[in-house]
């Protein structure tokens, strides 16, 4: 739920040395209190703003109730800019988090078995991601002009006649056990207390994935000297160091 902004207009003149981020709470916003530290001896003060639903924080963005974001993959700022026409753009990468299926059922993914009742997230861009891991481990077929952003309306071969269950993607882990298995976000997985190294049954290739996470702001304020402060506050060995001793491969820096 976000929290409670005043409304700056967008376009407004930045103070000098202040921002205003909205981030995902637990783990990415305890990351950015590691880059807020890096920024402050750097002259920037970082106010961090958590949410906890994906869907809020672009409409903050393009309201002028934030400076900027970090929450996102590419795949989805598109199919967010396709529904709401938003002028946002990334202007530095943050994290990856690849993406796993779980199960509290089975005990490795080739167990699964016909007619299994599957969760996947229900927004276009993660929706594709988890038909898109699915594919990759041999379990469905979709078609290959859908690129990143296949539904399920674009299968084409499900030889265990799998049913495909769509939710929203911060349910899923909680729904997990009412399920034969699901594709879960890394930070929603975390959240929940699965560990992906361990309970993973498939996870995503972390290296050449198409999901970094970035920093996201106007397009008309891309270009703005305070968001260079922005991103180097946050890529930079320190943070890198923070994510490699505190996640353990679950989330890797992208930059």
């Amino acid at each position: 739920m976000a929290v409670a902004l005043a409304l700056v207009p967008a376009g407004a003149a930045f103070a000098a040395d202040k921002l205003k981020l909205g981030v995902m709470g637990g783990d990415e916003q305890r990351i950015w209190e590691v880059a807020q530290k890096v920024a402050a001896k750097d002259g920037l003060d970082i106010e961090l703003v958590a949410f906890s639903d994906y869907t809020i924080p672009n409409e903050a963005l393009s309201n002028g109730d934030l400076d900027a974001n970090a929450f996102q993959h590419k795949p989805y700022l598109d199919s967010q800019i396709a529904a709401h026409n938003y002028k946002i753009v990334p202007i530095g990468f943050t994290l990856v988090q690849p993406i796993g299926f779980y199960s509290k059922k089975l005990k490795a993914f080739g167990d699964i078995k016909e007619g299994a009742v599957i969760g996947i997230p229900n927004d276009p861009s993660n929706g594709g991601r988890a038909l898109k891991l699915l594919e990759a481990n041999g379990l469905i077929k979709v078609k290959a002009d859908k690129g990143l952003l296949p539904t399920v309306l674009d299968i084409t071969e499900n030889p265990k006649k799998i049913e495909f269950k769509e939710l929203d993607a911060s349910l899923i882990a909680n729904l997990l056990p009412d399920l034969d298995g699901a594709v879960i976000n890394t930070n929603y997985a975390l959240g929940a207390g699965l560990t992906p190294a361990k309970d993973a049954l498939v996870q995503e290739s972390r290296t050449n994935n198409p999901y970094g996470n970035f920093i996201a702001v106007r397009e008309a304020d891309k270009d703005k000297p305070i968001f260079k402060k922005l991103v180097a506050s946050y890529q930079n060995k320190e943070v890198a160091d923070f994510i490699d001793a505190n996640f353990k491969g679950a989330i890797q820096p992208a930059w």
